[in-house]
């Protein structure tokens, strides 16, 4: 894995490395999915575990992987470990995709990448668990596959349903994460691609424009439209994998 370029695939929150199987085969260079810390065998306190520990885990697998030049391709939440892998692997990474762009203002908690309604919903839950003595917890699996098939804003196929149910793809999550500050200055010299996915109900398209126009460096910023909704890499996987394909040869003419 040392020779070339090297995607390290970061999954996002109540997820693990399986979110990326349906694409890992269509990739043209090698790649390394990350499961972070609460998968895999990985220790963590979920109502303490930080960004800045997740950032350093997965710089842990890089380094233990014997990964040289990388592009970081971040999903959701783990958008927001990415500025603190990128320091830690300085100057290894050429550049980074966000599926779709999650960017909370310098300093700011990862509660301020979310819509209002789904920040204000943590918060409260988080404040109830704390005060009660209990862990807060996403809840794993769902009981009911159903309730996933239009949550992403596109209609899945039964195929597409039942690989993103399945309890491997669903553990139970730490939300402290949630509440983390992240520094995208710390990433500032770093070529970003920002998918904008135009069908993302979690993520919505205002949503995505604001935080895109968070990330500290507007020249090195390219903004991808694909009109689909919340996890590409599922449901879209030859476009997702596309994308990416561009983007390792745009690094590889770089060097």
């Amino acid at each position: 894995m040392a020779d070339g370029i090297t995607f390290v695939l970061v999954h996002g929150g109540a997820s693990s490395s399986g979110f990326w199987d349906l694409l890992v085969p269509r990739l043209t260079s090698p790649f390394l999915a990350i499961d972070l810390p609460g998968r895999a065998g990985k220790s963590a306190d979920p109502m303490t575990l930080t960004v800045d520990e997740c950032a350093a885990s997965v710089a842990d697998d890089v380094d233990a992987a014997g990964i040289g030049d990388c592009v970081l391709v971040a999903h959701s939440s783990g958008c927001y470990m990415v500025p603190g892998i990128a320091a830690r692997l300085a100057p290894r990474v050429r550049h980074i995709v966000l599926t779709p762009p999650c960017v909370p203002p310098e300093g700011g908690l990862g509660l301020d990448a979310m819509k209002l309604s789904y920040a204000r919903r943590n918060r409260e839950n988080m404040d109830r668990v704390r005060r009660e003595g209990r862990v807060f917890l996403t809840p794993g699996p769902p009981a009911d596959p159903e309730v996933l098939r239009r949550a992403y804003g596109v209609d899945l196929t039964d195929e597409q349903l039942a690989f993103v149910a399945a309890p491997e793809r669903n553990p139970k999550d730490s939300v402290n994460i949630y509440f983390q500050p992240v520094y995208w200055s710390a990433a500032a010299t770093i070529p970003v691609t920002a998918i904008r996915q135009l069908r993302d109900p979690v993520t919505p398209l205002e949503l995505q424009d604001e935080m895109i126009a968070r990330l500290p460096t507007p020249e090195l910023v390219t903004v991808v439209d694909l009109d689909t909704g919340h996890i590409p890499a599922i449901t879209d996987v030859d476009a997702v994998a596309a994308i990416l394909a561009g983007v390792a040869e745009s690094v590889s003419t770089s060097q």
